[in-house]
């Protein structure tokens, strides 16, 4: 190592190693998200064959509901083995940064991969995103393990296999890894953006070469949104607001349904979505699967409202059924789809009423997809430059900021939760505040906000828990040690040891004497 005369300059490749692995584990993932994607891909095109032969030979509807029960079968048979794969797989690993639970990566990887697969490719209404996001914290975990990395290291690379799995499933890598900054790791580290970029990129350049250029979404438009119709920018966000919290309510309840369905095992839920698609598919074929099909063809079902209205509601109701039943599969593009969907409706009724001309629907589309996930993920940054990537232009960015701020913001004045918070939450067990025993010392980064608890606080005012130590307070690329009259301020992170398994423990903790001193305080007052 080159050392300079000055002590403080010497030279750091902590973030270069981490940027270097970042890039092996995205390698690794592109190529496992970007089979899994093309797994689905070339199933949902052979199911919607069946379904449109079954039209005409009934007879086959028997042998198809068979297989349906077979899939069935099978994905009940790896979530009894391992519960992690259920659902969406974005609550868990986002636990799992959070040191609120830990999974069998390899277990996960293969039983998440092949269930997923089948699942998905069967025309059930699940998105490939979120399991693409585990799978790729899978590899970024066995990575880990492998290169004998443990603590922050180990999570570092988990986080930047999840980006990569993203950026697989949707080329959009830079949208990819500030949805795990924003949304899964909440913290804006350095260390953790550099090694996401690096494996988003990686994954991505994979993924391009099965898939070519084209982002997943691209829908092409007429001209930018005039200025003159701004105004309808803010009804259409208010108008997402709701209905995402809809949106939520249903599938954070849906749950409560299935509970009801006394004599069906909690594994074999998923008999319940696989045999209703099967009706649906001879009805409306083309409504099938995550949703890519219906946002890349949605001018075909805006030729009446009225479609689009059912179509909404059929979307709605068996997005919900699906993902409630337990299966590996995804919220992320079924909401996206809805978005596009009430955009196409918004846009459709202003052109009936004579607000807008017609060419600017689509125009609706696309701020809706944003608004729409801003709302329910509670994401607005991550939606507004997933969008942008998708759509190639930066023309779009005023707009689609208007529509996810004030679709945001109806969801938050409601308190509506992220809903990936709330889905963690829901498999967490009821734990006793209690510290633990561990191996060894781990660090946990905890971000100061504006308005938080604990900004402009002196070290020596907070009553610390006496099972951790804080050792550092980053402040832009410094790191302070603190002392007792050292100030906390807004921006700053909390560099906090404590033993491995203590580290959810903590940061609750940490947070419930924050809230203690700020209530004591305002007493006061």
């Amino acid at each position: 190592m080159i050392v300079s005369k000055n002590k403080d300059q010497r030279i750091d490749l902590t973030r270069f190693k981490f940027i270097v692995k970042g890039l092996g584990v995205g390698l690794i993932v592109g190529f496992v998200v970007s089979l899994f994607r093309f797994f689905i891909e070339v199933g949902l095109h052979y199911a919607l064959i069946a379904y449109h032969y079954m039209r005409s030979h009934p007879i086959y509807i028997i042998p198809w509901a068979l297989l349906m029960l077979v899939i069935a079968l099978i994905n009940s048979r790896l979530i009894k083995k391992d519960p992690d794969i259920m659902g969406s797989g974005i609550p868990q690993v986002e636990g799992q940064l959070a040191g609120e639970m830990e999974m069998n990566w390899w277990s996960v990887l293969w039983r998440k991969w092949v269930g997923g697969v089948l699942a998905i490719a069967s025309g059930l209404f699940l998105g490939r995103e979120g399991p693409s996001i585990q799978l790729g914290a899978a590899v970024g975990q066995g990575f880990a393990e492998k290169t004998n990395h443990k603590g922050v290291g180990r999570r570092v690379l988990i986080a930047g296999g999840a980006a990569a799995g993203l950026s697989a499933a949707f080329n959009a890598p830079i949208a990819s890894s500030l949805f795990v900054l924003e949304e899964v790791y909440h913290n804006f580290s350095p260390l953790i953006w550099t090694t996401a970029l690096s494996s988003a990129i990686a994954s991505d350049f994979i993924s391009m070469n099965f898939f070519g250029l084209t982002p997943v979404l691209h829908l092409h438009y007429f001209e930018s949104f005039p200025i003159k119709y701004y105004f309808l920018l803010i009804f259409l966000g208010i108008f997402l607001g709701f209905l995402g919290k809809l949106y939520s309510y249903m599938t954070l309840n849906i749950d409560k349904v299935y509970a009801k369905i006394k004599w069906l095992p909690r594994n074999w839920d998923s008999v319940v979505p696989l045999l209703m698609v099967i009706p649906l598919g001879l009805i409306w074929p083309q409504v099938l699967g995550g949703g890519n099909s219906v946002v890349l063809g949605i001018s075909h079902f805006w030729s009446s409202i009225a479609i689009l209205i059912a179509l909404f509601a059929v979307r709605l109701i068996f997005s919900t059924i699906s993902y409630g039943s337990g299966l590996p599969g995804g919220i992320f593009l079924p909401i996206l789809t809805l978005g596009a969907i009430v955009g196409a409706l918004f846009g459709k009724v202003c052109v009936a009423m004579g607000l807008m001309p017609e060419k600017l629907v689509i125009n609706c589309v696309i701020y809706s997809m944003a608004g729409y996930f801003a709302c329910i993920g509670k994401a607005p940054f991550t939606a507004i430059l997933l969008i942008t990537e998708m759509v190639g232009s930066l023309s779009h960015l005023m707009p689609l900021a208007v529509v996810s701020l004030i679709a945001y913001t109806v969801t938050d004045i409601m308190r509506e939760r992220p809903i990936y918070e709330a889905m963690l939450d829901a498999l967490l067990p009821e734990k006793e505040e209690e510290a633990e025993t561990s191996t060894f010392q781990d660090r946990i980064e905890i971000p100061v906000f504006a308005g938080s608890f604990l900004q402009d606080k002196s070290v020596r005012d907070f009553q610390w828990p006496k099972e951790c130590l804080l050792m550092a307070i980053r402040r832009g690329e410094r790191e302070l040690i603190p002392h007792g009259d050292t100030v906390i301020r807004s921006g700053d992170t909390l560099i906090i040891l404590t033993s491995h398994e203590n580290r959810a423990w903590i940061r609750h903790r940490i947070d419930q004497l924050a809230q203690a001193v700020h209530e004591k305080k305002q007493l006061a007052k």
